[in-house]
């Protein structure tokens, strides 16, 4: 598990945090009761000035509080209208824009204004939540201390959880109240899920599913919806041959680790830390290097709509992160045992690059233009930054001690890592590639998510079975919370401004805040 490894190396709602000062529309030209058809005309007239002022993601201000609220009337909009345009806002403009034959960019222009000024106001509102009908290789195994650790987890200290389901057929959600007012500051536990499961990864599709990733143990990907119901078990078995490995006769096992989605949500690539079949008789382990030609591995492309893998592509051995460039061009995976960086092309579906780093690669961020991307590489004090056109390296030197996680505010300004060899988390100016600040939230930080609006970050510390929600202006913890033995995974979800927690031990953990 990542456990060992580490003892080698070191011994995101559309949220309301700032209450935005808002126009009395009443007193300029009564555009309260015309905030479209003055949205519309202003931007019409800036586009002509200059395109790059139309309303997009980051953006905050009146203007994108009056859009919210038609988005609500049109029914794709189930936030509250807090006039910061976040991942919630995008992914409602966009599904607009496809609906009604409109570039889907999340960008507001007159175009895409226009037609909501046409849209019929009675038109019905679809629950956002509402989905279709339609390993770290350790040693062979947890340890036998590990595997008690989990009985005794999920049985003794907890209720007995229920039996596993596999397969249900899909519940239509329940229509989401708005979120509250982050219960004084204070996250509350709301839900703890149990089952086969071991997850070493918990991920927000952006669409309403959490994919957890539940590596060899499970061999399986388990989804689940917003009122916490399993949606799916995915199996982790592939036939390879019917891929276009024709090398690899019959059927495969992987070993989920991580997830990434495209920024519409309607794929998710999932690495897996090795394969199990004919074959494959040379897998990595936590311990290792290019020059023992591990076994190569592959991500697996799952159809969010349809929850089936449709595409298998081959990446570097021991493929640990993965993320998706927000221009959905690119895919990236970091492969702890090839030293490098797959860079896979998501047209064609296969690997165009491989970038070299050093010493087990770990967590990935892209910018949000898309241009660079950030790859903590753990045996060392060092960030690598990727430049995306022509897959050259440079460098943020001595960031701190075996920076495993990344995180990068929504501006592109701050990049965050937990330092887990340390037990710090680090603040970084990309301006200047320093580190501005540093923070000690508990034993080992591992993962960590990061609010829409960039105002939070929530930070696993895997050896203190903790959760840290900590302000990113000052790097104050605010609140840490008691979880279940070895939180490793997280995620959050901006519209329910919730905290899902993936326990290796065997739960996942979700708080509201």
């Amino acid at each position: 598990m990542d456990g060992l490894a580490y003892l080698h190396l070191a011994e995101t709602w559309e949220t309301p945090a700032s209450q935005l000062q808002r126009t009395n529309y009443k007193t300029h030209l009564n555009l309260a009761a015309t905030p479209l058809l003055f949205l519309t005309i202003a931007l019409t007239i800036l586009n002509l000035v200059n395109p790059a002022l139309a309303i997009r993601k980051g953006d905050s201000g009146p203007e994108v509080a009056e859009l919210q609220k038609t988005l609500q009337n049109a029914g794709y909009f189930r936030g509250r209208a807090t006039g910061f345009y976040g991942s919630v806002t995008d992914a409602a403009v966009r599904k607009f824009q496809a609906e009604n034959n409109l570039k889907v960019d999340g960008i507001v222009g007159p175009k895409t204004l226009s037609a909501l000024k046409i849209k019929p106001e009675d038109t019905k509102s679809e629950p956002a939540a509402k989905i279709s009908p339609k390993v770290d290789q350790p040693s062979p195994s947890p340890t036998k201390t590990e595997n008690q650790k989990k009985s005794e987890d999920t049985t003794k200290t907890q209720p007995s959880p229920a039996p596993a389901i596999a397969n249900p057929t899909p519940e239509t959600p329940k229509k989401l109240a708005p979120p509250s007012a982050n219960n004084n500051g204070k996250m509350t536990l709301k839900k703890t899920i149990y089952g086969s499961i071991s997850p070493k990864s918990i991920v927000y599709s952006g669409a309403g599913l959490f994919f957890a990733q539940n590596m060899m143990y499970s061999h399986t990907i388990t989804v689940y919806d917003r009122n916490f119901k399993l949606v799916k078990t995915i199996p982790d078995r592939v036939n390879l041959s019917k891929f276009g490995f024709s090398k690899f006769k019959g059927n495969y096992q992987g070993s989920p680790v991580e997830a990434a989605f495209s920024s519409d949500g309607k794929y998710a690539y999932v690495s897996n830390y090795q394969m199990y079949g004919s074959g494959f008789d040379n897998p990595g382990s936590d311990r290792c290097s290019p020059g023992a030609k591990h076994d190569q591995s592959f991500l697996y492309r799952i159809n969010t709509a349809t929850l089936k893998i449709e595409k298998v592509i081959s990446v570097g051995a021991v493929p640990k992160f993965n993320a998706v460039s927000p221009d959905n061009r690119l895919v990236l995976a970091s492969n702890w045992c090839s030293w490098d960086l797959s860079v896979v092309d998501t047209n064609k579906n296969s690997e165009i690059e491989r970038v070299k780093l050093g010493a087990y690669p770990r967590g990935i961020v892209v910018t949000p233009d898309s241009k660079t991307a950030y790859v903590a590489v753990m045996g060392s004090s060092d960030i690598a930054k990727v430049n995306l056109r022509d897959f050259s390296v440079k460098w943020l030197r001595n960031i701190g001690n075996a920076p495993r996680h990344l995180a990068i505010d929504p501006n592109g300004k701050y990049l965050y890592a937990t330092l887990n060899g340390e037990g710090n988390v680090a603040k970084v100016d990309l301006k200047t590639g320093e580190v501005v600040d540093k923070i000690s939230t508990g034993s080992q930080p591992r993962s960590m998510t990061i609010s829409d609006d960039g105002k939070l970050i929530y930070v696993v510390n895997y050896s203190s079975n903790t959760v840290s929600k900590v302000r990113t202006s000052d790097l104050k913890v605010l609140q840490t919370v008691n979880v279940n033995a070895s939180p490793i995974g997280i995620t959050y979800d901006p519209e329910t401004n919730q905290v899902w927690v993936a326990c290796y031990s065997g739960s996942i953990m979700v708080f509201q805040d």
